[in-house]
């Protein structure tokens, strides 16, 4: 569970592993270690656990139902076929790492991280971490917004947004507003500005959608379906997964809650062209047509940010090198919760619990021993 934030030893102890990240993918690996009995300590630079869901806008629910979703140990809380807010999910993620008594310390940003003979240190703002192995679980796409170079020759008089900072329509400047990005998110976004009364255009790839509408009687079986063929059909082991793999890493997953239907419904206004660059200090098209927009939402997604790494650990376009989340030629690190890190469910909380085991496992083999003490529970949680 998370710990108060005294300082740590001036000669810390080596751990067995470092987990850097306290969301799902960092609290599941934690989960994952401390059964084995392996020394780990949680690093969350949020002030606490589940504050990367409490700061999405207001209305983000998941796009999976919580019969799909799912922990190491725990099924998610609610209704079968409802699905959770942004802040259940918080709380949900809060209450785990408690009640399995999870090693997490918050306000903790790791600032550094470097390589040494036994394996690595970590600087953080409250003193140093040593571990024989460590975990990157910062996020499936990254936590730095992407944000086109371009953004700073608008006008000065349009809001700029990054979807991260996007809460409710009530930010926004009254007049049109552009919404880059065709992903759930942009999708998401751009419904719910239109429906508040602005003139709304939404720019970016049609990525698709699932056939049916969300209110259909039949999406319970539509979704199984689709969760199975997530976990099951696209993986990076097959041709299917390898082609969707690319489609989500450089354009994003299709669509599932927000239909074209929808959109049109609401009045958006699609542009297929992307935007390109500026013209008159207004966002300009491919197709050269500029839109007058107030407001613009960058629903662009996010990369990478490895800077505070002495090791390189990115490829050419700025993704880990890496296969299932062990590091292909840095001994010791490894990844978890990344985007198709195994398969398409590797992102959500669907898949991100058996990614986990698989790192843990590889990890154990790292450091060359089995378990050392039986596994410990804090508290029993009923699955739903």
């Amino acid at each position: 569970m998370a710990t108060p934030n005294t300082p740590t030893p001036a000669s810390p102890p080596l751990l067995d592993a470092l987990v850097i990240g306290g969301g799902q993918a960092g609290l599941s690996t934690a989960y994952h270690l401390t059964r084995r009995g392996l020394d780990c300590q949680v690093l969350e630079s949020a002030h606490r656990v589940g504050d990367h869901w409490r700061h999405q806008y207001d209305s983000l629910t998941l796009f999976t139902a919580n019969r799909f979703n799912r922990l190491p140990g725990l099924g998610f809380p609610g209704e079968p076929w409802d699905f959770s807010t942004k802040d259940e999910v918080a709380a949900a993620l809060e209450t785990y790492a408690r009640d399995f008594d999870l090693p997490v310390r918050t306000d903790s940003p790791v600032r550094h991280l470097t390589r040494t003979p036994e394996g690595f240190r970590a600087e953080t703002p409250h003193g140093a971490y040593r571990s024989r192995t460590v975990v990157l679980a910062t996020g499936p796409f990254g936590q730095l917004p992407r944000i086109p170079d371009f953004a700073r020759d608008l006008a000065p008089e349009i809001l700029q947004l990054h979807s991260s900072q996007y809460r409710r329509p009530g930010q926004l400047q009254d007049g049109p507003v552009l919404v880059v990005g065709g992903g759930h998110s942009g999708c998401d976004i751009a419904l719910e500005v239109a429906r508040s009364g602005r003139p709304t255009t939404l720019a970016g790839r049609d990525l698709g959608q699932i056939p049916l509408q969300w209110d259909h009687p039949a999406l319970p079986l539509l979704m199984t379906a689709v969760m199975f063929q997530h976990s099951h059909i696209y993986r990076r082991g097959t041709r299917a997964g390898r082609r969707m793999r690319e489609q989500v890493l450089h354009h994003g997953a299709p669509r599932l809650r927000v239909q074209a239907k929808d959109l049109d419904g609401a009045g958006v206004v699609r542009a297929a062209a992307r935007v390109t660059g500026t013209r008159d200090g207004l966002p300009l098209l491919a197709d050269g047509r500029s839109i007058p927009a107030r407001t613009v939402i960058w629903a662009t997604g996010f990369r990478h940010d490895h800077s505070w790494l002495e090791v390189h650990v990115t490829d050419a376009e700025g993704w880990p090198r890496e296969f299932r989340g062990v590091a292909t030629d840095q001994p010791g690190l490894f990844f978890c919760g990344l985007a198709f890190q195994h398969s398409m469910s590797s992102m959500n909380f669907h898949g991100v619990g058996a990614d986990a085991r698989y790192v843990v496992d590889r990890i154990q083999e790292h450091l060359g021993r089995a378990s050392r003490r039986p596994s410990r529970r804090s508290g029993q949680l009923v699955r739903p």
